[in-house]
């Protein structure tokens, strides 16, 4: 009688998400204009609750990547090995999204969603104008670092960091010292996450209610050729070409990987932030998948900055749908042109607030297409996008993996451990020790 069950944390988080999924479809259904509902539920309680979660897990984001990078550059031996590093990581973030859009073409090709649809936008909208390659090479260098901190530019923080760790592994003794504590801050703010992490359930739930209250269903009917075929590509693309990727370049278990995923995953599902599920991805990837603080600490954030794979896919089938839907034939001219807009704007417009459509608009602007018909497809697009921020942080997740285990900074011993991290992702509160 004095047990009591111990779930997982995937497990509460599963069940806050089904929990929260289910009450947003009963209060819309049952309650459709109730205002106590509305002002009380929706926006009370629900939305307080999952505006709570989503700015703590933001609030971990700057401390822990300034810190977990500065740990890992100062720990370097050679400088050199940055080099290569950052030079691993960007060519599989960019091969990845290549094979991302390119695949998404060839599924909008052939499953045709708009095929017959001519539909015509109910809605406007208007583009914004991404900036220049050069203007964000230039902006990625801070002329306030604490101006950068407080803004949350990810770039910035990223070169200051780098910037920073290789003055502490430079100066001798007074850097040893330094360098000392950072390892102490990052041991505490892992220790943040975990907190964090044992509340998620309750913040998923609060989030999932919310979303399901107001997500018209009625969008998703009406386009569900484009839904199933975007959906599915994602799902492809995160089950099977990374799966692919690890097992060719790590001949690490695809299997083993995708489990570890899960509490990330879900975590990624309802926040459709990558920037603000860096703290649980990087704790998925050190605590878990066995990858050194060193890499992980570059490769998670800059991931989460410049890898858009789910995005990619969302323009290719966007692309072919908003093609077909208005009637007009795209030369595979216009589909190369396509994957090569789209892998260089993934780097072109990182950190740029609604990268996805700034993205969209600019393929559709390269190949003549409307970029009205972005209206289109934006009813079912919140949905979608859980889907792909789950992708991006899978594949930065395997991207980290792959560059540890060529720099041989991999514990393949915790990776095949189905138990490694658990014990990090449990706290209890009531007997902290000292």
């Amino acid at each position: 009688m004095g047990t009591q069950r111990k779930y997982s944390l995937t497990a509460r988080v599963i069940i806050g998400m089904v929990s929260g999924i289910l009450v947003g479809l009963l209060l819309r259904t049952l309650f459709p204009e109730n205002t106590f509902v509305q002002e009380y539920l929706v926006d009370g309680l629900f939305n307080v609750g999952g505006a709570i979660f989503i700015a703590s897990l933001k609030m971990l984001v700057v401390p822990l990547v300034f810190v977990s990078l500065v740990c890992g550059t100062s720990s370097l031996k050679d400088i050199s090995t940055l080099g290569r590093l950052g030079g691993k990581t960007v060519l599989f973030y960019l091969v990845t999204t290549c094979i991302a859009i390119t695949l998404a073409i060839f599924m909008g090709n052939l499953f045709q969603p708009g095929a017959g649809a001519d539909l015509t936008a109910a809605t406007t909208f208007a583009s914004s104008d991404a900036p220049a390659l050069g203007t964000v090479i230039i902006d990625m260098f801070p002329t306030n670092p604490i101006q950068s901190m407080a803004e949350g530019n990810t770039l910035q923080i990223i070169v200051f960091a780098i910037l920073f760790g290789v003055a502490i592994s430079a100066a001798g003794k007074p850097g040893e010292r330094i360098a000392a504590v950072f390892q102490d801050l990052n041991e505490v703010i892992m220790k943040l996450v975990t907190i964090l992490m044992n509340v998620a359930p309750y913040g998923v739930f609060f989030l999932m209610s919310k979303l399901f209250v107001g997500l018209g269903v009625d969008a998703i009917w009406n386009l569900a050729g484009y839904f199933l075929v975007l959906s599915g590509t994602l799902l492809i693309h995160g089950l099977v070409v990374y799966s692919l990727f690890l097992r060719v370049f790590t001949g690490l278990s695809p299997l083993k990987f995708l489990k570890k995923m899960e509490d990330a995953v879900m975590f990624a599902f309802s926040t459709a932030s990558s920037n603000a599920t860096i703290p649980v991805t990087m704790e998925t990837a050190t605590h878990r998948m066995g990858v050194k603080n060193r890499v992980a600490s570059f490769t998670v954030p800059l991931g989460a900055t410049i890898n858009m794979d789910g995005t990619a896919i969302m323009q290719g089938v966007a692309t072919a749908f908003i093609a077909q839907a208005y009637g007009i034939d795209l030369t595979m001219g216009d589909y190369l042109t396509v994957i090569l807009t789209a892998t260089l704007a993934s780097i072109g417009t990182a950190g740029v607030p609604g990268v996805g459509l700034i993205m969209l608009a600019m393929v559709l602007n390269q190949v003549g297409l409307p970029v009205e018909g972005i209206a289109l497809i934006m009813g079912v697009d919140r949905l979608l996008d859980m889907i792909r921020t789950a992708v991006n942080i899978t594949g930065d997740t395997a991207v980290s993996v792959i560059v540890a285990k060529s720099e041989g900074d991999l514990d393949e011993a915790m990776f095949n451990d189905p138990k490694a991290g658990e014990k990090q992702e449990e706290l209890d509160i009531h007997h902290i020790k000292p």
